[in-house]
């Protein structure tokens, strides 16, 4: 986890040494200043997350200091909360005209200090993201593929993302439904306020109410504090339901509650909190199928499904491995430091022969490998280790099987038992391998008819 930098800035060698002491405490990184003019030197040597600043301060005072800061690039600004023992609404107004985040009055409180700090840690984080998604000159540009499946995605993005429409992504695992909702979040109205994602299958049953809706204090085991869930965090932005149909059906009958009212109430309340959101969900499971089976309501899947997507696996728009390939040889040779690489045209045929059950996150991972594990700059095939077997499915004869269906179920059940024998049958392992939740992974096996001794 990145280290959260503070930088304090008082005339008060009290303040400084206490503020420092408790926050470091509490795992920050901390330097006390005690003027503006060393506050804007500390910022030109180092990089801060956020400024606790003073206001009555001699020589350059903390409005003035303020003012400097926000003229700090901004990749490098810092997040500013003021501080002061004469507050007044005037010294605020102006304070969070000329940009500050928050602030705080005399005496301290260690308690309201580390909300708003950690707050404006969070605020910074969201803006750099959105900074960074806007940087990329539309944020759907990311969506890299010329096939005609990924040109008639991005048309669709770019004709609802700016409405408040709901979105319900449909596709495999690894085939990118994240990325889909986050270029529909950065290309809306609501791009400057919060992306809230809620991993449905990852958090456990007991706690996913919690986790979404938030809780009082007392109201469940362990509960010592107030909570606020993501419901709320996403107020004025887009909550992502990522793999919705793990959602238990307790769980999805207050969601639906919650999408119609756009109001809901936290677990041990007793008022409910109004919010609006536009919600996104994503699943890799056929959510008719699962209606029909009794596992998720019909009433929910309508309200989600006013805007499908579906998001092809990546052996349905082979034409764009090699745009792909390229993409993340580039991004994990700057990542790591390492001379630019590049595939040989054998090595290029050799990943287009291949079904790729992992999807877009197979062959990330398959390129973050290759840059990690070869120093040389040319890859041919035979640095790429796949299991070359693996392209015989497309030459299976069509009597085995019955339907498209059955063909990706083959393909899916023989690579899982592949990658469970590589892993000496440790469903743990074979989940990394496969970059799958180990939850995921075990429900993909119950589907296929694995049994874990296998």
């Amino acid at each position: 986890m990145k280290t959260t930098r503070v930088l304090i800035v008082d005339d008060e060698p009290g303040i400084r040494e206490s503020l420092k002491g408790v926050l470091e405490d509490e795992g920050y990184v901390c330097e006390a200043v005690e003027c503006g003019a060393k506050c804007l030197e500390e910022l030109a040597r180092q990089n801060y997350d956020v400024v606790l600043l003073d206001v009555w301060m001699a020589g350059m005072d903390g409005l003035e200091t303020l003012a400097r800061i926000q003229e700090v690039p901004f990749e490098e600004r810092p997040e500013v909360v003021i501080i002061s023992g004469h507050g007044t609404i005037e010294t605020a107004v102006k304070a969070t005209k000329l940009g500050a985040f928050d602030f705080l009055e005399k005496p301290l409180t260690i308690e309201k200090v580390l909300v708003v700090l950690n707050n404006a840690v969070q605020q910074r984080r969201l803006e750099l993201e959105v900074n960074r998604l806007q940087d990329s000159d539309d944020a759907k540009l990311r969506i890299i593929g010329n096939s005609v499946p990924m040109k008639a995605l991005r048309q669709q993005l770019s004709l609802m993302a700016a409405t408040n429409g709901r979105v319900l992504i449909f596709g495999e695992s690894g085939t990118g439904k994240e990325l889909i909702a986050h270029a529909i979040h950065a290309a809306s109205p609501r791009v400057h306020e919060a992306f809230v994602e809620v991993n449905c299958a990852a958090i456990p049953e007991e706690l996913i109410e919690s986790e979404l809706f938030g809780h009082r204090k007392g109201s469940l085991a362990g509960a010592l504090d107030d909570k606020v869930g993501k419901l709320q965090k996403a107020d004025g932005g887009t909550l992502f339901l990522d793999e919705v149909g793990d959602m238990s059906l307790k769980t999805q009958a207050k969601v639906l509650r919650a999408l119609d009212e756009q109001r809901f109430e936290p677990v041990g309340a007793t008022e409910s909190t109004q919010v609006d959101v536009r919600v996104v969900a994503s699943t890799n499971k056929n959510l008719e199928e699962e209606i029909e089976r009794g596992n998720f309501r019909e009433d929910l899947f309508y309200r989600l499904n006013v805007i499908p997507f579906h998001v092809p696996p990546l052996r349905e728009r082979i034409e764009d491995v090699r745009l792909l390939a390229d993409h993340f040889l580039r991004e994990f040779t700057t990542a790591y430091g390492r001379k630019p690489k590049e595939l040989t045209e054998e090595a290029m045929r050799t990943l287009e022969a291949y079904p790729w059950p992992g999807n877009v996150r197979e062959l990330r991972n398959l390129m973050e490998r290759i840059v990690i594990m070869n120093p040389q700059t040319g890859i041919d095939a035979r640095h790429i280790p796949l299991d070359r077997s693996r392209r015989a499915v497309f030459d299976r004869p069509m009597e085995r099987f019955g339907s498209l269906q059955e063909v990706r179920e083959g393909a899916e059940r023989d690579y899982i038992l592949k990658k469970l024998e590589e892993a000496k049958g440790n469903v743990t392992r074979t989940a990394e391998l496969l970059g799958l939740e180990r939850s995921h992974l075990y429900r993909k096996m119950k589907t296929l008819g694995i049994a874990p001794k296998e």
